[in-house]
């Protein structure tokens, strides 16, 4: 069982070394508890190996390295977080197998009692899964009894004034609450039998999207479909209406057609997210949720009347999931919590909130902690409360919203992936529950960029849970059950939403296995002029290409195709490096390809008289401090960069006058910072001209979404075709 570090610090009692035989394979980026660290945050101390990152013997080695670049003020805490072990990260998930509704019934009614509470059961299995760590104050716990499935009359209003005229029009109606169920089974059977077809194309400036639809859909043509210019257009519940017209009151092209997917119950894969443009998308999935959870519990509640008011022999009213939980909102931060939980304050107008202080004490703080050259996708994501470990519900009555509800109690849930991951428990073991998972009708997951920077397994391990039949029954009421629950059908009518800064491999694997949507799915493309172009100097830009013959082999190959072409340059300048302090920056973007080339360079005969540092999101402080200032005072020719040290701190590298990208960013502002920000920096300062400035990069036919973003895309499909050879130059 893995043990969960719960310092807000960087990771500890990790030796660097061992590291890489559990990267080395997919590569995938390490996160886990506690963010970036802050002010609320403590740092354990931990021993670990120093590495002797020079193979020059220095003769005074406890004389003090001071420079301009110490003085910097750079006392942050390390980046990330902790994670599960390889052996939990890569478990293998079981899916149950399809039960007869019988034998469904049966089961799950002997196994529970109604009204049972649940959550000592689930607490203990958080507890197992954190093992013997330092005991630290859960703030998210709550302690409350589950209540059953059924809903008070009075805790909606029976009729909020929608007009029954505009239901015949309404997605929720058609899709959710009366769909047509001969044409749920054909469309099911085409997306088992992955048989789609294009939908609709679209195509603007700045961005285009694509829509899927099953074979047997009757909504083929949907090329005049029509575009949302405001929340007037959409069907919403009464209450709803004048909070979003205020706070939506018009749509452009692009969030007009985001609003006709969203509000049609598709699925959506949208890679254009900017921090300017994020709290319009917020908004917007938040009215769309609250819409669905009211719309649900009011329809309900009216067939609830319909019981009591009269006696029904013969009729069938099939109205609910398993379990009460609606909607999964996936978050990196606290903060990004609060913001979309102040989004739906704002949208409800409730009279009351309960346990709101207690919310704003765990989930809000002051983000003014930053200096002024941080850049706003970095105040946006780590600004406030960054912890990355939290997990809340969120429930709603007529007149009130309860903040930490029980999961089985609430309608919203919001958390993390590794707040959720841990909550689910261990896979196979008797405290594992997913249950509260069973019916969720729309998950949403916002800053999925991010997420990748902290541990996508936890993300595909939710979805690897989400809508499975549930182990017990947890006062459900089977007659009033939907079909496709009780069929194990459930994921094909759920609506699933990404966000994310920019597209990338796991992203599209996430699409293609877990988003089956019978409505359709619609992926968003931005077209880009190529990132190269806004650096602010004149540099040249170098883009090798190496081949590779499949994505297992690819490490291997970039590898040697670093060591022959790449290596034999550094050598063969070594000494002119070290007299005229021609500091050459490597960035590697994953931390196995790191450890590879860092050993390298240390135990290879060839770089014996090459002086490097090294900077990765594992380096403590002090050693961070070290490795700049023997860098920019030339001591070490060679500074090998993370890309997770780069996306967590952002630091400031001075001394930068060569860069080698040994594999391209994910994220294109990542390339401008470096190449325009350190280059640039070392321009200005006159320390070199950009003449001698150079930036080399080494990507494969694997890297087209990367390069796409960096080069544009007019010329990408270039630099992949071998009737062009393989080094291409841009100045």
């Amino acid at each position: 069982m893995a043990l969960f570090n719960q310092s807000k610090g960087r990771p500890q009692g990790e030796n660097e070394w061992t590291r890489a035989d559990s990267n080395r394979t997919l590569g995938r980026r390490k996160g886990g508890r506690g963010g970036r660290g802050g002010p609320s945050g403590r740092l354990r101390s931990s021993k670990k190996a120093s590495f002797n990152s020079t193979r020059i013997e220095e003769k005074n080695r406890n004389e003090s390295n001071q420079s301009e670049e110490a003085s910097e003020t750079d006392a942050e805490l390390g980046p990330g977080s902790d994670d599960l072990s390889s052996e939990e990260d890569n478990a293998n998930t079981a899916v149950s197998a399809i039960k007869p509704y019988g034998a469904l019934l049966r089961s799950l009614n002997d196994t529970t009692q109604r009204g049972q509470p649940q959550r000592k059961k689930q607490k203990k299995s958080v507890s197992e899964v954190v093992g013997n760590i330092d005991a630290v104050e859960d703030v998210d716990l709550v302690i409350e009894p589950e209540e059953a499935e059924a809903i008070e009359i009075g805790e909606f209003t029976e009729d909020d004034g929608d007009d029954e005229a505009e239901k015949g029009h309404d997605p929720f109606m058609s899709q959710v609450a009366n769909p047509d169920e001969s044409e749920i089974a054909r469309m099911i059977e085409d997306v088992k039998n992955n048989r789609w077809l294009l939908g609709r194309s679209a195509k603007e400036p700045e961005w285009s999207s694509s829509l899927k639809v099953p074979t047997s859909s009757k909504i083929l043509d949907l090329s005049e479909e029509k575009i949302h210019r405001g929340t007037q257009s959409i069907s919403l519940k009464q209450r709803l209406k004048s909070p979003a017209a205020r706070l939506l009151p018009v749509f452009d092209q692009l969030t007009g057609s985001l609003a006709s997917d969203i509000c049609s119950y598709r699925d959506v894969l949208f890679s254009s997210r900017t921090s300017g443009y994020a709290e319009d998308l917020r908004r917007l999935v938040c009215l769309h949720s609250l819409n669905h959870v009211f719309k649900t519990r009011d329809k309900i509640i009216k067939n609830n009347a319909r019981f009591s008011s009269e006696i029904f022999e013969d009729i069938e009213l099939r109205d609910q999931g398993f379990t009460r939980p609606k909607v999964l909102i996936i978050l990196p931060t606290r903060q990004s919590c609060a913001k979309y939980v102040h989004s739906i304050i704002s949208l409800t107008e409730a009279e009351q909130q309960e346990n709101r202080k207690r919310f704003q004490d765990s989930y809000t703080q002051d983000d003014a902690r930053f200096s002024d050259d941080k850049p706003d996708d970095f105040r946006e994501l780590f600004g406030g409360n960054d912890d990355d470990m939290f997990r809340l519900g969120l429930k709603f009555t007529r007149k009130t919203i309860k903040y930490f509800a029980q999961f089985y109690n609430s309608d919203i849930i919001f958390a993390s992936p590794l707040g959720l991951r841990m909550a689910l428990g261990a896979e196979n073991s008797k405290q594992q529950d997913y249950d509260f998972l069973s019916s969720v009708e729309i998950a949403i997951v916002d800053h999925c960029d991010a997420l990748a920077m902290q541990n996508w397994e936890h993300v595909e391990y939710i979805f690897d849970h989400l809508n499975l039949q549930p182990k017990e029954a947890h006062g459900c009421d089977f007659s009033r059950v939907r079909h496709w629950y009780l069929d194990n059908n459930a994921k094909y009518l759920r609506q699933t939403i990404l966000f994310s800064t920019f597209n990338f491999p796991y992203l599209n694997k996430l699409y293609a296995r877990h988003m089956f949507n019978i409505t359709g799915k619609v992926k968003y493309h931005k077209k880009y002029d190529g990132v190269m172009l806004e650096l602010g100097i004149q540099v040249k830009q170098s883009f090798s290409r190496y081949n590779t013959s499949s994505p297992s082999t690819e490490p291997d190959d970039r590898f040697g195709y670093f060591t022959t072409a790449v290596i034999p340059s550094l050598t063969k300048y070594a000494k002119a490096c070290r007299e005229n302090k021609q500091g050459i920056l490597i960035y590697l973007p994953l931390y196995a390809d790191f450890v590879r080339v860092r050993n390298y360079l240390a135990t290879s005969s060839s770089t014996q008289n090459l002086s490097f540092g090294s900077i990765s999101e594992y380096t403590p402080l002090r050693d961070v401090t070290r490795a700049r200032s023997n860098f920019f005072s030339g001591r070490h020719s060679i500074l090998l960069y993370t890309e997770r040290a780069h996306h967590f701190r952002r630091y400031r590298l001075k001394g930068v006058k060569s860069i080698i990208m040994y594999g391209l960013p994910d994220n294109p502002l990542f390339y401008k910072e470096i190449v325009g920000g350190y280059l640039g920096s070392s321009v200005t300062e006159a320390t070199i001209g950009t003449n001698v400035t150079s930036v080399r990069s080494l990507f494969s036919r694997l890297d087209i979404l990367k390069l796409e973003r960096i080069v544009g895309t007019k010329r990408y499909a270039l630099l992949i075709d071998d009737k062009n050879g393989d080094t291409f130059e841009f100045f």
